[in-house]
């Protein structure tokens, strides 16, 4: 397990993370971690590629040559200790902030972790257009698919201008190659939400995946915002899909890991078994409905039944219930 390591100075500290490494397929749980100054935690996924956990979402951040690409910025209140824990791991410019969705848990710190920033871009020549406008004033890029700019720049948005992203793209995807590494921003439609990326760093064999894994809990499908439990799952296998696991030689390190949206990195069967337990939730509320069980039935059927203790919550911002109820919309909405 030599590809993840933790920031520790405590024995017992590493020796609880990795009794909480025989979990799942072997990563390392992030809240297995000694806290660090400003209470974030930085794992090591890869030499120079790093998750910062603590900030509200996970924020993913490689560096290399041409400064650093940061995946996500945390919520709004953390993006100084963020910017912080950044410039202890390299003293090179942010180029590119990518948000994996439009939620303020992984968008909040833009405005801060872009300004403190540099573009990668240059002087636009003699296209016509402005460095000022070309350049974001000299910022970093803050890319996003269209439907995530669409929601933070409507009329009801509680985000601020400088928090927009300043770069979209549209389709399946939106390639480049930075610091060595080709760099695939994918679009997953319909899973948490309508604007979902997910950023696949190829040479680092590394998938960051925003909220479409959520280690500490079932998948939050937000319907409003366009989310629902078939596109989760086809994410979910999509994902797989890209990913190798450690075979045949499964005490070495080599395999594709996954930054999460929260908690633990995960690695190829985590995301299996992920997939799995979403699925089978999915397949149980369908034959309940299948039944003429109405919503409250099925709630009392518990088709979570045995995965509550890992994934579920009775609290919080997402619930067993909300779940349940994301999953019945899903399945209603097939028939």
């Amino acid at each position: 397990m030599g590809a993840i390591s933790f920031h520790m100075t405590a024995v017992s500290s590493l020796l609880a993370g990795l009794l909480c490494a025989s979990i799942g397929g072997g990563a390392l749980l992030a809240r297995g971690a000694q806290q660090g100054r400003d209470d974030l935690d930085v794992v090591t996924v890869r030499p120079d590629f790093y998750m910062i956990a603590g900030a509200g979402g996970n924020v993913a951040v490689q560096v290399g040559p041409a400064g650093a690409i940061v995946v996500d910025t945390g919520s709004a209140d953390m993006s100084d200790a963020v910017l912080a824990a950044i410039r202890r791991l390299t003293d090179r410019p942010i180029r590119y902030v990518i948000n994996t969705s439009a939620d303020a848990d992984h968008v909040g710190g833009n405005d801060t972790l872009s300004k403190a920033g540099k573009t990668i871009l240059g002087n636009s020549g003699s296209s016509g257009v402005s460095e000022e406008v070309y350049t974001s004033g000299g910022a970093a890029s803050v890319l996003a698919h269209e439907n995530v700019f669409t929601r933070m720049s409507g009329p009801e948005s509680p985000f601020p201008f400088a928090a927009q992203p300043t770069k979209t793209y549209i389709g399946r995807n939106y390639p480049m190659y930075l610091n060595g590494d080709g760099i695939q921003v994918m679009h997953m439609p319909a899973a948490h939400s309508d604007g979902d990326s997910i950023v696949f760093f190829r040479r680092a064999d590394v998938i960051v995946s925003g909220d479409i894994v959520d280690t500490t809990r079932f998948p939050a499908i937000d319907l409003a915002k366009g989310g629902s439990i078939q596109g989760e799952i086809d994410a979910l296998n999509r994902m797989l899909d890209m990913m190798i696991p450690p075979f045949p030689l499964r005490w070495r390190e080599d395999r594709t890991y996954v930054v999460p949206g929260h908690g633990f990195v995960a690695d190829y069967a985590d995301v299996v078994d992920y997939r799995n337990v979403v699925t089978i939730v999915r397949d149980r509320a369908k034959d309940l409905i299948g039944q003429g069980m109405t919503l409250e039935q099925v709630k009392a059927a518990d088709p979570t039944k045995g995965f509550r203790s890992r994934y579920g919550s009775d609290s919080g911002a997402w619930t067993t219930e909300k779940f349940v109820e994301a999953v019945f919309d899903g399945v209603s909405r097939e028939k």
